[in-house]
Parts: C-alpha cells; sequence; structure tokens
C-alpha cells in the first residue's frame, strides 16, 4: 500500500499547496473549483461528497501520485 499524504480530513487548500501534483488528479474528476476561497477550507471528503465521488478512491489516487512524484 502506498504511503497516506493525504487523508478524507486533509483540506483542499493544503492538498494543493503541499501537493502541486494532486491538482491534475482533482481536475480529473470534476474538481475545478480549486481556487475557490470556499473549496479551499473544504475537507478533501466534503468535496467528493459535493461532487458525488467515493473519497476512498480518490484519496488512494492522490496518494499514488504523491509517491510517484517522491
Amino acid at each position: 500500500m502506498a504511503e497516506a499524504y493525504v487523508s478524507g480530513e486533509t483540506l483542499i487548500g493544503e492538498i494543493v499547496t503541499q501537493y502541486p501534483e494532486a491538482v491534475e488528479i482533482l481536475l480529473g474528476v470534476g474538481m475545478h473549483c480549486l481556487g475557490c476561497p470556499a473549496s479551499r477550507a473544504e475537507s478533501l471528503e466534503e468535496a467528493c461528497m459535493v461532487h458525488g465521488l467515493r473519497v476512498d478512491g480518490v484519496v488512494e489516487a492522490i496518494n499514488k501520485k504523491i509517491a510517484e512524484n517522491k
């Protein structure tokens, strides 16, 4: 299993700031509002709920992408 850099509780703003390589994943699943001040304070789990996504799959994809760039 890949190392867990982010979880469902991680804020979108933290992900975008700390792991810019994850932006590609977020945009790819339909999260196009990454620059919005409100979305940056949302947890990944909250954002997935709004977009009708399963948080586990998004977390896994983001952590895999981050691990590839380490």
